[in-house]
């Protein structure tokens, strides 16, 4: 059957593999309506070919199903950054110890949407949250990419993935006076740890996106 609507042809993809409009409007580097808007409400009226791009990719099409006018190969649309999945988790939850950090496989972006993101394209992974203590921000099973470069200098506040008592975990870090900091869960059935000294805790990264599926 020739398909005729971009839009309809993204729907169906993302329906047949029960993804997130909003971690797919992330994905592409755009605001969490992007992806929805384009396809119920006809804005924009035509996918952008970064966007385009980066989409095919994921869903494993080619690029004409979306959008555009004439099949586009790689030396066209640039190369992706591959960037690696490690089959490690980190906990949302009270900490689960993972000393067994491997390469899973590697997942390909689009490197200008890596710099809209504002990190380095060479200092970044993807994990898995593990736990409930994060939600409703991050899920049991959502996949997050960490940003190391997020690690170093003075630290923001925000969800950053963190050794502490020899636990990976992924919690909310807020700096506080005289160098101390504490480590939130968005989960109020969770417990947080306050006050704490900066060498307590080992900053791997800052969690910069989230993919899900619902």
């Amino acid at each position: 059957m020739e398909i005729s609507d971009p839009r309809a042809e993204l729907d169906r993809l993302i329906r047949k593999r029960g993804d997130d409009y909003s971690a797919l409007s992330r994905l592409v580097g755009r605001n969490p309506a992007y992806i929805q808007q384009y396809i119920k409400r006809g804005s924009p009226k035509r996918l952008g070919e970064a966007e385009r791009a980066v989409l095919a990719h994921y869903f494993g099409v080619d690029e004409t199903l979306l959008g555009a006018t004439k099949p586009v190969g790689r030396s066209d649309r640039g190369s992706l950054k591959l960037v690696p999945q490690l089959a490690v988790g980190a906990s949302a939850g009270a900490g689960a110890l993972n000393d067994g950090e491997w390469l899973a496989g590697k997942v390909g972006f689009d490197p200008g949407w890596l710099r809209k993101l504002g990190v380095d394209p060479d200092k970044v992974s993807i994990i898995r949250v593990e736990g409930e203590s994060m939600t409703p921000t991050l899920n049991d099973g959502d996949d997050i990419m960490v940003d190391r470069g997020g690690a170093t200098g003075r630290l923001r506040e925000g969800v950053h993935v963190v050794r502490f008592d020899d636990s990976l975990m992924v919690k909310r870090l807020v700096p506080g006076p005289g160098g101390r900091l504490s480590l939130l869960s968005d989960n109020p059935a969770y417990p947080d740890w306050s006050d704490l000294a900066v060498d307590a805790v080992e900053v791997i990264g800052r969690v910069v996106w989230v993919g899900r599926r619902l």
